[in-house]
């Protein structure tokens, strides 16, 4: 008798088990709630952390450009070595 009941589930579960989780989210009402809900505990950057990791970015992107502009011209330079035309 006493295995019957550690083999119950708890109450909670239950309910979670009845509960389709497709459901609520098919919910435009729901979805937009708990958007605004998750969007307002998000840490946002200040004004001077957004202009400094957009700048660290855009210098990174033109190093690396720069980088693979560079390696194309020598492999370029190889294959005329290579393979004159």
């Amino acid at each position: 008798m006493a295995d019957e009941e550690t083999s119950r589930p708890e109450p909670d579960a239950i309910a979670l088990k009845d509960k389709d989780p497709n459901k609520a989210s098919l919910n435009p009402n729901i979805f937009f709630q708990e958007t605004k809900k998750e969007l307002s505990q998000v840490s946002w950057p200040s004004r001077q952390q957004l202009i400094s990791e957009s700048i660290a970015v855009i210098a990174m992107v033109a190093l690396s450009a720069t980088v693979v502009y560079f390696l194309d011209q020598l492999f370029a330079w190889a294959q005329a070595q290579v393979f004159p035309s």
